[in-house]
């Protein structure tokens, strides 16, 4: 196999890999009619969406489990006809509404991410209640009587001062804003805290629950994500639009059970089971951010579930954290508390809230390689202070790195094209016969100690470690609407003058000019005379730091070639005392 035709291999493996992608992506989600909940019956809230019965509680009483309890969906409540009792807390970096009928948050704004990198452009909202993209975090308690009784507490919080827009005061660490709410049928006073730290994404939620009747009670937190699925990019741009590569869809991630993540179409065959997970965590995915509800270290045992029913309509997906029990005796309290992710997925900052939380950066299979990249790409960063820079930077430490498996390709090739006049001559001399005409190319390969898959071999090497690398290039949130100089301004958006999709196909056009074509088939030829217009046309709609990266690679290769043609090629001067060899007539 010459170097042409592992050009043409990797060629075909990349779209072949991108079409696989697409192909085995879940299919849209099921209509309202066709949605399918728990096994056990389900119920309806008051905003119409069907919500799954509880299953088996960690640490329940004896018959409290299973169909002897009464279905309950965290801040079901929160949902009422009339419009929500909504308060603000802002911080730097996020602007958060909650509901106070149920503590159900509503609405997330990402204060330093836009949609779009223009002026006027809107802040992200990963949450969302809008009918076309709701998307909410519930946090309530479920209380459990001596009979197994179960019933979910239907909160209305009220603010200690009245105040409706809470922001965190200049120089100040962190907002915290008390809600209290009593529940007149069990006489549970709740006091809850929402706090938001200066520069993290996450919201703390202490529930403090004081017991002010004569009989013990029993509670259970429960913590959950609902939404509707995004609608899909449009089919067209599967190949160009980074949206549509990337995972959307649930996730957890326990000791027992590692990550898990969980497509919409499988949300109730793929479920987390009833075991009991200590140190684990929910969330939902989206492509650069993600939601989760992390447990503080000192939770000993929660249970996982995941269930689908309706909303306007639509399939509803929720996946869900019940904890274990707080057991309250007449006149004490106890306090519960729970953390809620809701950014982007910044793989430090994750880290300092789970160890596991930053397995949400997906970089699929390749993890074990792309994640030192990742690192090796964020050093890069911080001493140039720039990600366009930091490609490039990556990208000539790689081919260094992987210099002798691409020098052994490009010696193969080198000698491949010193043999094209002496294979086009056993083309002339065995015209249509094909069989011989092979025989005479293998008879000389051997004679001359070429292995005609020599360039083929290392190039199947360094292929995983170039797939990783564009992975973390897909996937890193950093990168996003990141400028790298003069008219590149958004590394995650198309070159707006296709100045780089230019370099490519150039770049492509000489590597084919230099590449041997000794025995290749004409229609093969016109094949490869297509591609780089082929290719360059592709490259004006990717992202341009995608579009960098292949730049770099590809103009890197090329210089590699053009030395190991000086050097091995046809005009090469052959070692003292050797003659270059002839082929016998």
């Amino acid at each position: 196999m010459n170097q042409t035709r592992s050009f043409l291999l990797i060629a075909w493996l990349a779209v072949a890999a991108l079409l696989w992608i697409e192909w085995s992506k879940p299919p849209a989600p099921a209509t309202a009619n066709t949605a399918t909940g728990s096994p056990a019956t389900a119920t309806v809230a008051a905003d119409g969406a069907t919500l799954a019965p509880v299953g088996a509680l960690p640490g329940a009483p004896a018959g409290s489990s299973g169909a002897a309890l009464a279905p309950a969906a965290p801040g079901a409540a929160a949902a009422s006809a009339g419009a929500p009792d909504l308060i603000n807390l802002q911080s730097d970096t996020l602007q958060l509404q909650v509901d106070l009928a149920g503590g159900r948050v509503l609405d997330s704004q990402l204060l330093q991410y836009t949609v779009e990198k223009k002026p006027g452009s809107p802040h992200v909202h990963l949450l969302s209640s809008g009918n076309a993209d709701w998307f909410v975090a519930d946090a309530g308690l479920i209380s459990v009587d001596a009979r197994a009784a179960q019933r979910e507490l239907q909160p209305h919080f009220q603010t200690i001062d009245g105040g409706r827009d809470f922001r965190i005061a200049p120089g100040a660490s962190e907002l915290a804003v008390p809600v209290t709410w009593t529940d007149p049928q069990t006489g549970l006073a709740v006091t809850r805290t929402l706090r938001l730290a200066r520069g993290s994404y996450v919201l703390e939620i202490d529930d403090t629950v004081a017991n002010r009747r004569a009989a013990a009670q029993r509670l259970y937190p429960v913590v959950g994500l609902s939404r509707v699925a995004p609608p899909p990019p449009p089919k067209h741009s599967f190949l160009t639009n980074p949206d549509s590569l990337s995972f959307v869809g649930g996730v957890w991630y326990s000791p027992d059970a590692k990550y898990t993540k969980v497509a919409f179409k499988d949300f109730t065959a793929k479920t987390p089971g009833n075991a009991a997970v200590t140190g684990g965590w929910i969330g939902m995915l989206q492509h650069h951010f993600a939601s989760a509800w992390v447990p503080f270290a000192n939770d000993a045992q929660t249970r996982f579930e995941t269930s689908i029913g309706a909303r306007a309509g639509v399939p509803l997906y929720t996946i869900r954290s019940i904890a274990a029990p707080m057991d309250l005796a007449p006149g004490t309290q106890a306090t519960h508390r729970s953390r809620l992710w809701v950014g982007p997925k910044l793989q430090g900052p994750m880290a300092q809230v789970s160890p596991e939380l930053r397995l949400t950066v997906d970089y699929g299979r390749l993890t074990f390689i792309a994640q030192p990249l990742f690192w090796l790409l964020s050093a890069l960063h911080r001493l140039f202070g720039n990600w366009g820079w930091a490609i490039i930077a990556i990208v000539l430490l790689l081919k260094a790195a992987l210099y002798p498996l691409s020098k052994k390709q490009y010696q193969s090739m080198a000698k491949m094209r010193a043999m094209q006049p002496r294979i086009e001559s056993l083309r002339e001399r065995y015209g249509e016969d094909k069989q011989a005409m092979n025989l005479a190319m293998m008879e000389l390969y051997k004679k001359e100690k070429i292995n005609p898959i020599g360039g083929c071999l290392p190039i199947l090497v360094q292929m995983p470690v170039f797939f990783a690398l564009y992975w973390v290039l897909l996937e890193t949130v950093e990168l996003r609407h990141a400028p790298w100089m003069g008219w590149i301004q958004n590394l995650t958006a198309p070159d707006p003058y296709y100045v780089l999709p230019a370099l490519n196909l150039l770049v492509m056009f000489l590597t084919q000019r230099m590449t041997p074509t000794p025995g290749m088939d004409p229609m093969q030829k016109k094949m490869m005379q297509v591609m780089p217009l082929v290719f360059g046309v592709m490259m004006m709609f990717f992202p341009a730091g995608l579009v960098l990266y292949w730049v770099t690679n590809g103009g890197l290769g090329l210089l590699q070639q053009w030395w190991m043609t000086r050097v091995h090629g046809p005009n090469a001067k052959p070692p003292a005392g050797k003659m270059p060899a002839t082929v016998s007539r």
